[in-house]
């Protein structure tokens, strides 16, 4: 069944992919009225995130970053289909990272390097840093899907880009084998996804509120000698976007216990709140309370 389901699917995705910009936009704002006025796709969760994170902004301003971030969030998933098929130059063009110096002088400073980023703006298209001259080989990390099909597939539009997809558990493995064979590495890691267990979770201030958080990528980071930068990605316009590396350390043992991981979530903080429309709202990120469980606290 899922095998026949793919094989219906894959086509018209295929079909969509080889759209020009101008034909494939308005793909996007049908998907829109469709997702947001039909289907309400999870509405309510959006709602509440947003009412909770902005408790001082009216009903009709909360509205209005409601629907573009609905018209945004269908842009960026069909702006993923598009990488079955966009040229290498095209990528290029409309995703551009402003500084890719930072993470060079990272590659010579330190053993390895992790790259933290959020569910902001176009992280599917933050791949496109293989085009530039770099030293290191990059992996991303993805969350595995259940259908082998369907998580097949998305492996195939991220490694079009030329990056090495690595699923969640395989992240320490490759890191620990990079570092004993003396590879060094660039890891591009997607921090603020909510853990499934709130009392191995570090709690931090995140939009107003106590938010567990995972604190991998600073405790990899202090083991092995990695320096850590932060992705900030914006939307420039529509289908355009520049990226800049922001670095967090070169020396991730000197820093307090969770202090990075605080770091990380105060830089898209900035972010969201600058443009709010172009977080992922549609993500249960306060779901765990941290009244419920005894858990460390991040230093702040």
């Amino acid at each position: 069944m899922k095998k026949a389901v793919f094989y219906l699917v894959y086509p018209v995705l295929w079909l969509v992919s080889k759209l020009p910009f101008s034909i494939f936009y308005k793909v996007s704002d049908f998907c829109f009225l469709i997702v947001y006025y039909i289907v309400g796709y999870r509405k309510k969760v959006v709602r509440d995130n947003l009412q909770k994170s902005f408790p001082e902004k009216s009903f009709s301003e909360l509205k209005q970053i409601e629907k573009k971030f609905y018209q945004h969030m269908c842009d960026m998933f069909l702006e993923m289909i598009k990488t079955l098929s966009i040229s290498n130059k095209q990528l290029k063009k409309r995703f551009i990272y402003e500084n890719i110096e930072e993470l060079v002088n990272f590659e010579k400073q330190c053993n390895g390097t992790i790259v933290m980023c959020g569910h902001y703006a176009s992280y599917e298209w933050a791949t496109a840093i293989n085009f530039y001259d770099t030293h290191n080989k990059a992996y991303a990390v993805y969350k595995k899907i259940r259908n082998q099909y369907f998580d097949k597939l998305i492996k195939d539009i991220r490694a079009n880009l030329g990056t090495t997809l690595i699923n969640s558990k395989e992240v320490i493995p490759t890191m620990v084998r990079n570092k004993v064979n003396n590879q060094k590495a660039s890891y591009y890691m997607i921090s603020d996804q909510s853990p499934k267990r709130s009392k191995s979770a570090y709690w931090v201030d995140f939009m107003g509120r106590e938010t567990a958080a995972f604190n991998g990528s600073e405790a990899m980071a202090k083991k092995l000698g990695f320096g850590i930068l932060y992705l900030q990605i914006r939307k420039v316009k529509r289908g355009y976007y520049s990226a800049k590396l922001i670095p967090l350390t070169t020396t991730a043992k000197e820093s307090k216990d969770a202090e990075l991981t605080q770091k990380f979530f105060h830089l898209l903080e900035e972010q969201i709140r600058e443009q709010p429309e172009y977080y992922l709202w549609t993500h249960k990120r306060w779901k765990h309370k941290k009244e419920a469980c005894v858990t460390p606290q991040a230093s702040s």
